[in-house]
């Protein structure tokens, strides 16, 4: 699950950076932002309920 998040985050960025440098994609840059949030925040909320076994 880890590994997904990291991937997804790594999208956002570089959607984020493409969107930055080409000016008319100025949309894609907000969009890559809220969604580079929205998995950082879900990540965050996933990481601290783990099933974790007690031995």
């Amino acid at each position: 699950m880890l590994a997904f998040i990291l991937f997804l985050i790594l999208v956002w960025v570089a959607l984020g950076i493409i969107g930055f440098v080409v000016k008319g994609l100025f949309v894609l840059f907000v969009v890559a932002c809220v969604l580079f949030a929205l998995t950082l925040l879900g990540g965050a909320l996933r990481g601290g309920r783990r099933n974790r076994a007690i031995r």
